[in-house]
């Protein structure tokens, strides 16, 4: 048998108003009283009612339109209820609060009587007479007692609470309201002012402008504006130009060398933007963050909040626990604790990956480094005209990036003395090796700084190829590589026996001496490889030989190296090469072994690419989280055209060069071969391959990989000592096997060792 469900309506006695009438009343009495206490101009009756009310309620007046709202409410919601039992908690609680208010308006500007005088108190003659009442009962003190427990009361009433929950409704918006107030202390670190950015782009910046007066000239990025009722005429920015062809010329022919000028960076580098986190979005995070860590058991507050260019540092300062150890004093939280919650602040952020700093060096925080939405691009002339740069004392100053702090950060080649630089494909090495040396380029004319390049990829580097910084053309052959690392040991003994010879220690004094004696300088000399795994896997034992001898003995002749590779193995990057090389850099790789590999610890495998990395400074441990330099492929072309088109140089008599000379860099090549020792073995080795050649009348490297049982290497140099020797033909193409030239059966000459430096 099912039950009809009947919907009871209030009943509304004949001749009384329905409740709902009474509410839209009240709300329509209390709307025009609030817009009577905001408007300046009042009709008849707003005027007479504000009046009334001001009489009656002193004070109060500002407080009825809201009791009014609340009773009309009340009122509309309590018609067509199934509820027959009026609550009137409500209604009661609101005009109780009223009372209670009005009373305590009297207690702070007290009135007189309403009847003898016309001075109307803060509570006006409601509020004078409940006064007067309850002080000839209770006292002062009583009615203050009175009015705090009818003040709880009204505000349980109001809310449906009770006094536990009313307590703890308080004691919680206290705290939000504390939080609040800290979130406003919260320092904001914002990165350093761009070149030539709209200095209205922060809001604190913002504020100040606003706060200055008029008439007060203001100073931004370096500039005066001019005080109101000044000029206003724009002054054109004067920039240091380069001395006139026939200046250099003049200063040629007193010199006798070749002069150059370094090229002006506002006319080569572009400015780049920078993107900024809202406030709101900031505070919204570190609120996300405290919830998250106390949601596990820990207690922590941000401290202070790092905005950089890619992410946002949040401070992080461990809390207490509750216990206490042996001494009674309470303990704090472990970092691990926080350490090991990265993925759960990563989820709750919606942000991934995030790093944790654990401590931030030098601080008593923990610092958690959260992705930004939108990256700002940190470009080579932002980089170079901060003063970070511009004070750097170092003779080979690089501009690697900005921090987390959005601070520049600038090192010196020379106190690293060598560079590692690894990562996964696309996350950056290249242009940070681009970054290097377009900064160099910028600050070092080919008379102080000389540069070699490896490029087996045959694509980065080879745009380089005519600058006079060469010493020879970009190589790209992998069999000249071991041969260009032994000319580089030879030179690095040179250097040395030139120092020793002078008595001096390291490149500075000879130079400081060849100054003042008039004698030739020793240019630095910056040896770039892009891809050092390509080289390991051709001559392992060599190369490494090479690069380690390099790397310990090199930085007191002025000779430093660059190593870029995407492979970072333990084949690749041995022991051997990370053991002379503490200064590196890591981009983002694929796992945490290859983290370990580069920097001997994890992280680089939560970097977020395109730029982003970990830098080891070779006297510090602690990791250096930054974002690299970009520099385009347009600035990369300007810069070579300023270098390699001529620019740069001026000869006398003929003004500026239209080629570099690469003949004079194609020269430099004799250089590059390497000692080469006729053995007995590679004379025999050569006799028996002369023997298959002619037995067989013809010559192929897989001819003689089979009959002599040798390598792909090995047997190519053979056919090329044979076509040197003229035994046999140049290659025909298509796979085709040479034709043999030489048919008598005396053997080929060996080849001479070549003695040349």
């Amino acid at each position: 048998m099912t039950k009809r469900r009947t919907t009871r309506k209030k009943s509304n006695p004949a001749g009384g108003l329905r409740p709902e009438v009474i509410g839209l009343g009240l709300l329509a009495l209390a709307l025009l009283t609030l817009l009577s206490l905001i408007s300046t101009t009042r009709g008849t009756f707003t005027a007479s009612w504000i009046d009334l009310l001001t009489r009656l309620l002193g004070w109060g007046r500002f407080i009825v339109w809201l009791v009014l709202g609340v009773l009309g409410i009340w009122f509309i919601r309590q018609f067509g209820t199934e509820d027959q039992d009026e609550k009137w908690e409500k209604p009661v609680g609101a005009g109780l609060l009223l009372l209670v208010l009005v009373i305590f308006f009297d207690f702070i500007s007290p009135g007189a009587d309403p009847i003898a005088t016309d001075i109307i108190g803060g509570g006006g003659i409601l509020g004078w007479i409940l006064h007067q009442l309850m002080a000839a009962a209770l006292d002062e003190t009583g009615t203050l007692i009175i009015l705090f427990f009818a003040l709880v009361l009204s505000l349980v009433l109001i809310s449906g609470l009770s006094v536990r929950e009313l307590a703890v409704l308080l004691r919680d918006g206290y705290y939000r309201l504390q939080d609040w107030r800290q979130f406003r202390k919260l320092p904001i670190n914002q990165p350093d002012q761009l070149p030539g950015s709209e200095p209205t782009s922060r809001p604190l910046l913002r504020r100040w402008l606003k706060s200055t007066p008029a008439d007060d000239p203001l100073t931004i990025n370096g500039e005066m504006t001019p005080a109101a009722g000044q000029s206003t005429a724009i002054q054109p920015v004067r920039r240091p130009q380069p001395p006139s062809v026939e200046q250099q010329v003049a200063a040629y022919e007193e010199s006798g060398k070749k002069q150059w000028h370094l090229p002006i960076i506002s006319e080569l580098f572009e400015v780049g933007g920078e993107v900024e986190i809202s406030e709101a979005e900031i505070r919204q995070r570190v609120r996300v963050i405290e919830d998250t860590l106390a949601g596990f058991g820990v207690e922590a507050k941000v401290r202070e909040i790092n905005q950089g260019p890619a992410v946002t540092q949040f401070s992080i300062e461990p809390g207490y626990t509750g216990a206490k150890d042996a001494h009674g004093n309470p303990r704090k939280v472990r970092v691990s604790k926080i350490v090991n919650l990265a993925n759960d602040l990563a989820l709750a952020l919606a942000a991934s990956p995030i790093r944790i700093e654990a401590p931030i060096p030098g601080r008593p925080y923990v610092g958690i480094e959260v992705p930004n939405i939108s990256k700002s691009v940190v470009t080579l002339r932002n980089a170079m005209e901060t003063p970070t740069f511009q004070h750097k004392h170092g003779v080979l100053k690089i501009a690697l990036g900005r921090n987390v702090s959005g601070q520049a950060v600038v090192v010196d080649l020379v106190s690293m003395p060598h560079m590692l630089i690894a990562g996964a494909t696309g996350s950056g090495k290249s242009v940070c090796i681009n970054a290097v040396v377009a900064c160099l380029l910028c600050t070092h004319t080919p008379d102080t700084l000389r540069f070699l390049m490896i490029d087996p990829k045959m694509v980065e580097l080879v745009n380089y190829n005519g600058i006079p910084h060469l010493l020879a053309p970009v190589v790209v052959d992998l069999e000249r590589v071991v041969g260009v690392l032994s000319w580089a040991t030879r030179e690095m003994d040179r250097r040395y026996k030139e120092l020793s010879k002078v008595g001096v220690r390291n490149i500075t004094g000879y130079n400081e001496k060849a100054a003042r004696t008039g004698a030739e300088q020793l240019p630095y000399i910056v040896i770039i490889i892009d891809e050092l795994a390509d080289l390991m896997m051709m001559a392992p034992d060599d190369v490494e030989r090479s690069v380690a001898r390099i790397a310990q003995m090199a930085r007191a002749v002025g000779m430093h190296l660059i190593l870029a590779t995407q492979r970072p193995s333990v084949d690749v990057v041995t022991g051997l090469i990370k053991a002379n090389f503490p200064a590196r850099v890591a981009f983002a790789v694929s796992s945490q072994i290859d983290s370990r590999v580069i920097l001997d610890t994890p992280g680089a495998e939560r970097l977020l690419g395109k730029g982003d990395m970990l830098y080891m400074a070779p006297d510090s441990a602690k990791l250096r989280r930054l974002q690299g330099v970009f520099v385009s492929d347009a600035e990369l072309e300007r810069l070579i055209r300023f270098w390699g088109g001529g620019q740069a140089q001026i000869r006398p008599s003929l003004g500026p060069v239209s080629d570099p000379g690469p003949l004079e860099q194609k020269a430099l090549w004799d250089k590059f071969a390497p000692r080469q020792t006729a053995s007995k073995g590679d004379e025999a080795l050569l006799e028996k391959a002369v023997a298959v050649v002619k037995k067989h009348n013809r010559a192929s490297i897989s001819l003689l990989q089979r009959r002599l049982r040798i390598g792909y290497a090995r047997a190519a140099r053979l056919i090329d000592e044979l076509e040197a020797q003229g035994i046999i033909g140049p290659d025909q193409g298509g796979g085709q096997a040479r034709p043999v030239l030489a048919m008598d059966d005396t053997p080929a000459e060996p080849p001479k060792a070549d003695t040349t430096e």
